[in-house]
């Protein structure tokens, strides 16, 4: 049975205490995501395949922007991720270069699971570079488990393929 896609909601507002604001993409955010994803990855998501991703009624993209001294909003990261049955699948986590090790990433990967949660999923499953120990890191911190190897997942032009470390989170 296929969901009723919902209008983008807030998820969480800036506050005194945080000047983190996550929210649902809209099409109007496309340049700011296409930058973070140039500025985050060597073999960034195309302009195409993101506005693909807002047309699904499975996908799901949350921004996190921190409120600005002078006014307006900073991207700071995106999760992408689909909602299949009971499963939630995440597809991309991406902080900006400058503000990595801020607790972007892990605001935006609570977020992701609380939307699964609170859609009955029982289920969270990624893959991640076997290279990037932060992210596996931040992964097991969630409780999320190695449960097997995709190999020469990542494919990057001018480097080695790499293998990916499949991962699965039961709630």
């Amino acid at each position: 049975m296929r969901r009723m896609r919902e209008e983008p909601q807030p998820t969480e507002q800036a506050t005194p205490e945080s000047p983190y604001r996550i929210r649902r993409m809209t099409r109007e955010d496309l340049p700011a995501v296409m930058d973070l994803e140039k500025a985050s990855f060597s073999n960034p998501w195309s302009f195409e395949l993101l506005q693909r991703e807002l047309g699904h009624d499975w996908s799901v993209i949350f921004l996190l922007e921190e409120s600005l001294m002078e006014g307006g909003r900073r991207l700071l990261g995106i999760s992408i991720f689909w909602i299949v049955h009971d499963e939630v699948h995440v597809l991309n986590v991406a902080t900006a270069p400058a503000h990595r090790r801020r607790g972007v990433g892990r605001r935006l990967m609570e977020a992701t699971l609380a939307e699964g949660r609170s859609r009955k999923c029982s289920l969270a499953t990624l893959e991640v570079r076997k290279s990037n120990d932060p992210a596996i890191h931040l992964y097991k911190s969630f409780g999320f488990r190695p449960v097997g190897v995709r190999p020469n997942y990542y494919v990057d032009e001018g480097r080695a393929p790499e293998d990916a470390i499949v991962m699965v989170l039961d709630f």
